[in-house]
């Protein structure tokens, strides 16, 4: 049985590039499979579902089998499905194991892979099998929490106390638009700690909502460049965007003041503090370009601060902290912003929760079924300022307009 085993594998394997060419695959898997980095960001930018199936296979399949580490992580990132299977348990990690590609391996692991599922099917196909094995046994000492993470379908998602996943799955809206911006690991600034499973932690949720993969770009750490985070607010999202779009926009990591301007930024990956008005982007456009938009309803959702006062927030060097910002308000009645601050507060994060506390009650309002931003809102405001107070710092969470304003206004989804 174990050579019957491996004789299918082997022959799949071999068909796959046969079906390439004779079979006309879809353009995105081609791009996959020949490694082209850029054809496949382009594809992806311009529609392509990256979970399209062409007779079992997908795009992620053919990054795993090349060792295209670069495609994988791409893929992953607009979500691909990472257990996707051509049948006969044969996963991306199963052949990224058995090709011996150890960084792909591990990148997947980290995602979520069944690890204990590709562990079963290499040692079902005997000796073909036993390298990818030696394989994942040596990130599993390398790493010890590797395994771990395969424990959830959500594992790219760090668990907190009392968080759960989302309990709800509303259908796929077409309509529905979504840009997640999440800067953790910063080019020339400290980390603002958390952000990477709060940008995660909302795709999940925004999945659960009926936002499609292939309507939400998601930008982290380095490919949150300022050159990055422009195209997306000012091409893709216009691009995208019809009369009847909901919009959604999230943003976590750190802003910043100008110090004498009192003007707020948003800090690319690549942002400098003392630079602002060559490096990062300003609230104030992010404000502008989206009143533009022919939308329906967009909903600004800020975990960051920006007095310079610490937290996910950042200062010139040698600017006083506390910086004095300048009120800054969308005009547009089609536009609403709920930011995790006031004033000079700061947006801090809980070591205990592993998550910036006001996304983390931002998804506890979710699960709760709270759909208009007025109820998000009101549940989450008074569960912030009471998670800061325990945390010896004020933080109060805002909404603009008013909430007099805006009832029944938003729904979510």
């Amino acid at each position: 049985m174990k050579y019957l085993s491996t004789i299918r594998l082997l022959a799949i394997g071999l068909l796959l590039t046969a079906t390439l060419f004779l079979a006309g695959c879809s353009p995105l898997l081609s791009a996959a499979r020949s490694g082209n980095v850029a054809e496949t960001r382009q594809l992806l930018d311009n529609g392509a579902d990256v979970n399209e199936n062409f007779h079992g296979e997908t795009a992620l399949i053919y990054a795993a089998i090349a060792g295209n580490t670069e495609i994988a992580r791409l893929l992953l990132e607009r979500g691909a499905v990472v257990n996707a299977s051509m049948g006969y348990g044969l996963t991306p990690l199963v052949y990224a194991a058995k090709n011996q590609h150890s960084e792909l391996a591990q990148l997947l692991i980290s995602h979520g892979a069944d690890l204990a599922g590709a562990r079963a099917k290499l040692a079902s196909i005997g000796t073909e099998g036993q390298a990818g094995l030696a394989l994942l046994d040596r990130l599993a000492q390398q790493t010890p929490s590797l395994p771990q993470l395969t424990q959830s379908p959500q594992a790219s998602v760090r668990q907190a106390p009392g968080l759960a996943t989302p309990n709800f799955h509303a259908p796929a809206d077409e309509h529905a638009i979504a840009v997640v911006i999440g800067i953790e690991k910063y080019q020339s600034l400290p980390s603002a700690t958390y952000v990477h499973d709060d940008a995660e932690l909302i795709r999940a949720y925004l999945r659960a909502m009926g936002y499609q993969d292939r309507n939400i770009e998601f930008l982290s750490d380095e490919r949150a460049t300022f050159s990055a985070i422009r195209k997306t607010i000012e091409t893709w999202l216009p691009n995208r965007t019809t009369s009847r779009s909901r919009v959604i926009l999230y943003y976590a990591g750190h802003g910043a003041p100008d110090p004498h301007s009192g003007e707020a930024y948003l800090v690319p990956y690549d942002g400098d503090p003392n630079y602002l008005p060559d490096t990062g982007y300003p609230l104030k456009r992010l404000y502008e370009k989206l009143e533009k938009l022919p939308a329906k309803q967009v909903v600004v959702l800020l975990d960051a601060c920006f007095s310079g006062a610490g937290g996910r927030g950042v200062l010139a060097q040698g600017a006083r902290s506390l910086v004095r910002v300048a009120k800054t308000a969308p005009r547009s009645s089609r536009v609403a912003v709920l930011t995790s601050t006031q004033g000079s507060q700061i947006s801090t994060s809980s070591a205990e929760k592993k998550h910036g506390i006001f996304t983390y009650y931002l998804a506890e309002a979710l699960n709760a079924h709270k759909r208009d931003l007025t109820e998000i809102y009101a549940y989450l405001s008074a569960k912030v300022e009471d998670e800061a107070k325990r945390l010896n710092v004020e933080q109060t969470p805002d909404l603009s307009p008013d909430t007099a304003t805006l009832q029944g206004m938003f729904v979510l989804w």
